[in-house]
């Protein structure tokens, strides 16, 4: 056995209609073992997801990529032994290949080279169901894809589909780069008109008053279970990466009265591709416009740690990392899980079993008071006869008591920003 090289049990794949992949990890300096192994074990995740089995893996230790082919030549060498004698259909990358290295590879392996961007892409385009998902998916598969049609020199068809082709746009392949392009520009418009559409509807949400919260965290934390628990939303739940890409909003009655929308949004991922990250911008607008973000974490596991860093690393990409966060440590309920003694690590977070139940009225609780505590206690004399603003304010924020008086109805309400706006000829004192 070669080494670097691990090999996976024929026992334990289904061979039956998928393909047979090879993951290569590089290990460069300040990289640990332990990191490089935790990369490729997400990697295997994530090409399971995609419909394919992982039948070994090879590691090299290098000091910086080499421009032609990533790997050494004798690694490379070595690669493409192991893909024969495996009969091995396609080599993944957990690290980015530049279009040059991915057809150089591809020449020498004589079988399709991609990275870990491409499988993510892949089961994007196997998960995208409305017309705007698929309309994102498309857009970032078509802007991964269009430097390697401009280099690919032949022909530019790519028949044998699998894993890294699939999806909508694909056909694209077959086409030349200023069609490509006439069709990029072409989505874009289509999401523009979208990302409008949305603002109003944001607006209508505003004029409403209702507190918006979103959810966020790694993929497969458990946002979705989350949604249901909260909600009553009965959306599907699998035990799946990337299952929920569509934005799913559902809205809930705290105890204090106020009427709170939730939304479910894509999961995140370490070095989540930046075509995916520009593509669902406007999906992404949730999270920056939330006035909170509930943070589900993984409290079953080994990674939660480092899977909250990439999480928040993603929210500074997006320009969302001041709104509010709550940390919820789901998965409580599963055996070795780390959940409630992570909410202990870390100050204000809260624990849960989103499948059971247990302990979501803390977190309810946990979301009312984050909310509230953005608010403001005013004092507010009404008019006696405009009984329509003593309803306004019973309706746009919290009334804690209220008197009446020859000079009109004196109330102490919580009002957020907005409120406090509209009721600012009332006042009469902060």
């Amino acid at each position: 056995m070669a080494r670097g090289l691990t090999y996976i049990p024929s026992t334990l794949i289904d061979r039956s209609f998928r393909e047979k992949i090879v993951l290569v990890g590089v290990l460069f300096p300040g990289v640990s073992q332990e990191a490089l192994d935790q990369q490729l074990d997400e990697l295997a995740l994530l090409v399971d997801t995609a419909g394919a089995d992982v039948v070994a893996r090879i590691v090299q230790r290098r000091e910086s990529p080499d421009p032609a082919t990533f790997l050494g030549s004798g690694k490379v060498h070595e690669l493409r032994q192991i893909c024969l004698a495996l009969d091995a259909d396609t080599v993944v990358f957990e690290h980015n290949l530049s279009p040059a290295q991915q057809r150089n590879l591809e020449k020498i392996l004589g079988r399709t080279a991609i990275d870990r961007t491409a499988v993510i892409l892949d089961i994007f385009a196997q998960n995208a169901r409305t017309p705007e998902g698929k309309a994102q998916v498309e857009l970032a598969l078509l802007e991964y894809r269009l430097p390697r049609l401009r280099r690919a020199g032949g022909s530019l068809s790519q028949q044998a589909g699998g894993i890294g082709t699939r999806g909508p746009g694909e056909t694209q392949l077959e086409v030349d780069r200023r069609r490509l392009v006439q069709r990029i520009h072409h989505i874009r418009k289509e999401l523009k008109q979208i990302d409008r559409t949305r603002q109003v509807q944001r607006q209508g949400r505003d004029r409403g008053r209702h507190r918006e919260v979103t959810l966020v965290g790694y993929t497969n934390a458990g946002k979705s279970s989350m949604l249901n628990a909260l909600t009553d939303a009965h959306v599907v739940v699998e035990d799946r990466l990337f299952v929920t890409l569509d934005p799913r909003t559902r809205q809930r009655q705290l105890p204090g009265g106020e009427t709170v929308l939730f939304t479910d949004t894509v999961g995140f991922i370490s070095n989540l591709p930046h075509e995916l990250v520009e593509a669902f911008m406007s999906t992404l607008k949730s999270v920056q416009l939330a006035d909170l973000l509930v943070h589900v974490v993984d409290g079953a596991s080994d990674y939660a740690e480092e899977q909250i860093a990439a999480v928040r690393d993603v929210l500074v990409e997006i320009e969302a990392d001041q709104v509010p966060e709550l940390l919820v440590f789901n998965k409580a309920d599963l055996p070795g899980s780390r959940a409630k003694d992570l909410a202990k690590l870390y100050e204000g977070s809260v624990w849960v079993s989103a499948a059971t139940g247990e302990n979501l009225e803390e977190v309810v609780s946990a979301i009312g008071e984050r909310l509230r505590s953005r608010d403001r206690v005013l004092t507010l004399q009404l008019p006696l006869d405009r009984g329509d603003l003593l309803a306004a304010a019973h309706r746009e924020g919290d009334v804690l008591d209220t008197s009446v008086s020859n000079e009109g109805v004196l109330i102490h309400v919580v009002l957020d920003a907005v409120g406090a706006a509209r009721f600012r000829e009332w006042r009469v004192s902060a």
